[in-house]
C-alpha cells in the first residue's frame, strides 16, 4: 500500500485530500500543516509520496520541496495551490515537483498525478 504524507495548512483541505487518497487505496502516514512540519515529518515516515500546498505558514510549499528534495533526491511530490500563477507552477516543477495541482482540487486530477508517480 502507497504511503501517502498530505501537508496543508487548512485542516478541510487535509481531510478532503486524505478522503480522496484513501478511496484510492492510498494510506495516509502522516499530515503537517505547513512546510516546517513536512520537512521534520519525512524524515521519520518515509512516504512514497507527497501532496504540499504552497502557500502555507512559517515555511511555504516550495521551500519544504527543496529541503525534502535536498535530502531525498528521490522524493515524489505534488504540489497543489489555489494560485495557479505561471511563476509558482515553474518554481515548483524547477525545484523537483512531480505535478502541480490547482485547488479547488478534483478527483480525477488527483488520481492522474498520483497514477503517473506510482509506475
Amino acid at each position: 500500500m502507497t504511503a501517502v504524507m498530505v501537508v496543508d495548512d487548512t485542516a478541510f483541505m487535509r481531510m478532503v485530500m486524505r478522503g480522496m487518497l484513501e478511496d484510492m487505496g492510498m494510506n495516509v502516514v502522516a499530515e503537517a500543516r505547513n512546510g516546517k512540519e513536512a520537512v521534520e515529518l519525512y524524515d521519520k515516515v518515509m512516504p512514497d509520496l507527497v501532496t504540499m500546498d504552497i502557500t502555507m505558514p512559517e515555511m511555504d510549499g516550495i521551500e519544504a520541496l527543496k529541503h525534502i528534495k535536498g535530502r531525498h533526491p528521490k522524493a515524489k511530490i505534488i504540489m497543489c495551490s489555489a494560485m495557479g500563477q505561471r511563476d509558482m507552477v515553474l518554481e515548483a516543477i524547477r525545484s523537483g515537483a512531480a505535478d502541480f495541482v490547482v485547488k479547488p482540487i478534483q478527483r480525477d486530477r488527483i488520481e492522474e498525478a498520483v497514477g503517473k508517480m506510482m509506475v
